[in-house]
């Protein structure tokens, strides 16, 4: 948005009363680390993200985003498929949605067929590309040093997108861009922006 990215890509858990809220990790707390799961929405209140910051809905960060951008959202938990697909049709953003746990990616698309979907892959398995069709989804996010040029093509050839994961170097930008990746995912967002111009 204002540092040149086309997409926000963010995590998501769901509090015990069915609050869905964009936070990287299933636990919180400082010494003793407690469980989203088992907190209520107001629980969570406790622990802000810093002073006067609380750990936002989902809700509240589309709300924020608008039309703005396109959002990614990686599920993180199982079990909330429904929670996040019933947030995302009542703000009816720009979406897609992705994870580890390809079994949620499944599900998500029972749910909500229409809507794209994306597989994450930290190693590079024998068929990834396999992987992904069997999950009936778009977009193979893939440890960006996991990619080459073969991979690429096999996605393309099933119709899929290769999205690098996450690359914060512009050599390996680079050389991800002359393979074909269609995104890349990256802490340096104004570097990346400066860098494709």
């Amino acid at each position: 948005m204002v540092l040149g990215a086309d997409a926000i890509e963010l995590d998501v858990h769901a509090t015990r009363d069915g609050v869905v809220v964009v936070h990287h990790d299933e636990t919180v707390g400082t010494h003793q680390k407690l469980p989203i799961a088992e907190l209520s929405a107001a629980e969570l209140k406790r622990f802000p993200l810093a002073a006067g910051v609380e750990i936002p809905s989902l809700a509240a960060v589309f709300s924020a985003i608008g039309q703005r951008a396109f959002v990614y959202v990686e599920i993180k938990a199982r079990d909330i498929e429904p929670l996040v697909v019933r947030c995302i049709r009542d703000a009816g953003p720009r979406c897609a949605v992705h994870s580890f746990d390809h079994r949620i990616v499944k599900n998500v698309k029972a749910i909500f067929p229409a809507i794209a979907t994306g597989v994450l892959e930290v190693a590079r398995h024998v068929d990834p590309v396999a992987a992904l069709v069997a999950a009936g989804a778009r977009d193979l996010w893939q440890e960006a040093s996991f990619i080459d040029e073969d991979l690429i093509a096999r996605a393309h050839a099933s119709r899929a997108r290769v999205i690098a994961w996450t690359s914060d170097d512009p050599e390996q930008w680079k050389t991800l861009t002359e393979m074909g990746v269609d995104g890349i995912c990256t802490n340096r967002i104004g570097a990346l922006a400066t860098l494709r111009g």
